[in-house]
């Protein structure tokens, strides 16, 4: 069949694209590693196409919503409204049709419910499957890798990361025969450049990378006719570094005299721990310098959201425009029309829609997680069509979103992460540049990085130059997923589960070192005691009763003197036992038959050898015995806890220690049914009756501690709690608080890691939505963007439907809980909240079973 998808093309297949089409046909798992922008989706969509021959089914399954509605309407534009369905937090459409788009949570949550649905299905796409390697929400692609019937066949699409290789093998132990296809080669190649600023009266400098970069100044001018790229060598631009060294030294001399006119004399020191301060181009000025080189349109990356709104501002205020007449009616009219009938007009005038379309109109778009995902779509629509010229992004815009650019744009090598200001990875310099190059339209991609504070171009060269970030496993069993597990397979199989994920995988390929080790040592250690072979007696055990002694003389007296005894009697006690035991080993020790043997100093030779690497033997025993078996243990100490809370009760036991299994009882099928971060913490708050009494408001403002996270290292609790101190909202997130120190305590016990901590923040803005206010006075009250709030709103909506299925598991049924879980629900999810992005009518008003991705 691959002949005949072929010739439905308008485009010639490149041979990986070929190889992956016919290793698929074959029945293999593929696994497809290449830049962005080099036509990985064409295996994705012949997969749809096998699908819909042999009618059978297709998931297509994406990291983020935006994704997964993109993909849903591309895919009905192929085939049809009714051949294609989407499932994501907030929407069901079309959910039994042979191609359905969906978040992996989803599919991993239809997994644990054994839905009916999965009997026919045949090929599961798993987009951006590097995604794996996200600390968050990565480990729901190893399980769903894991756990999907192996009948369906794994088409993953990745950006090229350099252990690709272990990724696959991994994949091929899991799933059987896997087919690793890998590219290298950008469609468009990319020219590398550095946008410097000579002064602050002087208009931004553009300097290439490298020095055998193959597009000139001039050809930059009209990158449509530029020569496409030569291979070029690891050597920097020597202009660029003097340039730059040029602009350290004027720095330098600038510094006494900027220093003198704030009036601070001794600031020496901290102007040299700062470094130079060299002109930063303005954002506007890199901006205009582009057009004037016709290298838009461009993304440009600025790792702030305030730093995204504020360059559209700068560029507005420099009266910047880069979109024709005709252009910005366009623009208008698509805004106008995405927006009619989503919003209401008062909501559009809290978001402040008209200033958000008049710099659209001028060509100038922001693009990060705080705005509404409808202005977002708007961004994309417009850039899609060649109207916007530069959109100011964070770096979730280069995450799948088809949204490829002449140019590039990176304000810094170097992003806050939360914590600490730190270093771009090769990784994510990929996935940035990788926008960069329109296929089919130019012929050589931009990525133009500003001159900012402490820039090394030889830095940028190496950072540009490697072969990107390794993809590490975030595997963790968590309290959820145990019981899911349990609910399925008895205790060893669930064991053996876990042993098959990546992050097992890792431990395991890590090991194969430890293990030659081990074995060299043993075979070492049979060799010494041939060496010592007494015919006096047993050798070796005079070794071991030497050793001892030792460590008794050594370390015993060391360890009690540090020890906390109940009374000095106790403390004189205890020395005067150790002195006994040393007193009977060293008579023990005397009294051995081989000190007699005449050969006794050759035998201790070899003996000491013996000692010291056995020793090291043990030290490597311990460090292979933690690295197999790591997720397993974890899973172990699980199940201890679920046992001790009543999720889990043992179903048998015999002879052996592992011989035993779990049964789930009431409380494990409740927290079956919950896929928050907060699992345990949600459970125990529903099993102790935390929301019982509680209205719809009151309820819809309560659970919002379970979702809600501060971007900021701001207090967890709201200013003011709706219903006063004493109110029925405070009493219930006591009570939660109470719950969670509870919970971390019996964590800490069982050397399990302790739970993040509840955050009510936004319980005063949810409790005013919910009471209908305008969505401006809520933004008003709130210290957080619309888009934050939108986004938690649509994630509570989420663990609202997941909280109105468990309650069924409560012994009274928990229909007053279900009944208000609903109406709050309702509550929330209307206005802005209630826009998903798609343009028919959800099947479903409220979303069951499955947990709402990233947006």
């Amino acid at each position: 069949m691959a002949g005949a998808f072929e010739r439905q093309l308008p485009f010639a297949l490149d041979d990986f694209q070929s190889t992956a089409l016919t290793s698929l046909e074959d029945g293999n798992n593929v696994l497809v590693a290449a830049p962005t922008g080099a036509g990985k989706t064409v295996v994705a969509d012949f997969a749809m196409f096998l699908a819909q021959r042999t009618n059978v089914k297709a998931f297509y399954t994406t990291p983020i919503k935006a994704l997964s509605n993109q993909k849903y309407h591309d895919l009905v534009e192929e085939y049809g409204q009714d051949q294609v369905g989407l499932l994501t937090g907030d929407t069901s459409i079309n959910s039994e049709a042979n191609i359905v788009v969906m978040t992996t949570e989803v599919l991993r949550n239809m997994i644990y419910e054994r839905s009916t649905t999965l009997d026919a299905l045949k090929y599961v796409i798993l987009d951006e499957i590097h995604y794996l390697g996200d600390r968050f929400r990565g480990q729901v692609w190893e399980e769903v890798i894991i756990h999907l019937p192996q009948r369906v066949k794994i088409v993953g699409l990745s950006a090229t990361v350099s252990n690709i290789e272990d990724f696959g093998s991994w994949i091929e132990s899991v799933r059987g025969s896997t087919k690793l296809i890998v590219s290298e080669t950008r469609p468009v190649p990319l020219d590398q450049s550095v946008m410097v600023q000579p002064s602050r009266t002087r208009e931004p400098e553009i300097f290439d990378l490298y020095q055998s970069q193959a597009a000139s100044s001039s050809a930059k001018k009209n990158s449509k006719k530029a020569p496409a790229a030569s291979k070029r060598t690891p050597r920097v631009n020597p202009e660029l570094i003097s340039r730059i060294r040029e602009l350290d030294h004027l720095a330098d001399r600038r510094a006494p005299e900027r220093e003198s006119r704030r009036g601070g004399r001794n600031r020496e020191n901290k102007r040299s721990q700062r470094g130079s301060r060299r002109f930063t181009p303005a954002r506007w000025a890199v901006v205009d310098e582009l057009d004037y080189l016709d290298l838009l349109p461009g993304i440009y990356f600025i790792f702030s959201r305030v730093g995204c709104d504020a360059a559209v501002e700068q560029c507005l205020h420099a009266g910047l425009e880069l979109t024709t007449d005709d252009e910005a009616r366009r623009i208008r009219r698509i805004a106008d029309d995405m927006v009619t009938g989503t919003m209401s007009t008062q909501d559009l005038k809290a978001l402040h829609y008209s200033s958000f379309r008049f710099a659209l109109e001028q060509g100038f778009a922001a693009h990060h997680a705080g705005m509404v995902s409808l202005f977002r779509e708007i961004v994309e629509k417009v850039f899609e069509e060649g109207l916007a010229k530069v959109v100011f992004a964070t770096e979730t815009l280069a995450l799948g979103i088809n949204m490829p650019a002449r140019s590039v744009i990176i304000e810094k090598l170097e992003k806050f992460d939360g914590a600490d200001h730190v270093p771009l990875t090769p990784g994510e310099y990929t996935q940035l540049t990788g926008r960069a190059g329109r296929r089919g339209i130019d012929t050589l991609g931009h990525a133009v990085v500003v001159d900012h504070a402490r820039f090394d171009p030889t830095a940028l060269a190496a950072l540009s130059s490697r072969r990107v970030y390794p993809l590490h496993s975030q595997f963790s069993p968590s309290f959820n997923m145990a019981v899911n597990l349990l609910n399925v397979h008895d205790y060893a199989t669930a064991r053996h589960t876990l042993d098959q994920s990546f992050a097992q995988w890792e431990a395991s390929e890590s090991s194969v070192e430890l293990e030659s080790s081990i074995s060299k040592l043993s075979e070492t250690l049979q060799e010494y005691e041939k060496a010592f072979t007494c015919d006096f007696g047993d050798f070796k055990e005079l070794l071991l009763l030497r050793a001892h002694l030792t460590e008794l003389e050594r370390s015993g007296r060391r360890s009690l003197k540090h020890q906390q005894f109940a009374s000095e009697k106790a403390r004189r006690e205890a020395f005067a036992a150790l002195d006994r035991e040393i007193a009977v080993t060293r008579a023990t020790e005397q009294a051995h038959p081989c000190r007699s043997c005449p050969d006794l100093a050759a035998h201790m030779k070899w003996g000491n050898r013996w000692l010291r690497e056995r020793k090291e033997l043990e030290r490597l025993q311990s460090r292979y015995d933690y690295r197999t078996g790591v997720v397993s243990r974890r899973f172990d100490l699980i199940c201890s806890v679920l046992e001790d809370l009543d999720y889990l009760t043992e179903a048998r036991k015999t002879n052996g220690a592992e011989d035993h299994d779990y049964s789930l009882t009431w409380r494990g099928q409740l927290l079956r049914r919950l896929y928050t971060e907060k699992d345990l913490l949600f459970a125990e708050c529903l099993t102790h009756h935390v929301f019982d009494g509680l209205n719809a408001q009151q309820l819809a403002a309560v659970v919002s501690g379970v979702v809600y996270e501060s971007r900021r290292s701001s207090s967890s609790e709201p200013r003011h709690y709706p219903g006063g101190r004493n109110g029925a909202i405070a009493t219930a997130t006591q009570q939660m608080e109470e719950i969670w120190e509870d919970l971390n305590y019996t964590l800490e016990e069982a050397n399990l890691d302790p739970l993040q901590k509840l955050d009510f923040g936004i319980i005063e803005a949810i409790f005013d939505w919910s009471a209908d206010k305008p969505l401006a006075q809520v933004l008003d009250v709130a210290d957080f963007g619309a888009g934050d709030f939108v986004r938690t709103c649509k994630r509570l909506c989420d663990v609202l439907g997941q909280l109105e299925t468990a309650v069924a598991y409560l012994p009274s049924g928990g229909m007053q809980l279900r009944k208000t879980a609903r109406e709050a629900y309702d509550l929330i999810n209307r206005g802005v909240v209630a826009y998903s992005g798609t343009d028919p009518k959800p099947e479903d008003e409220m979303p069951q079973n499955i947990e709402t991705s990233g947006e």
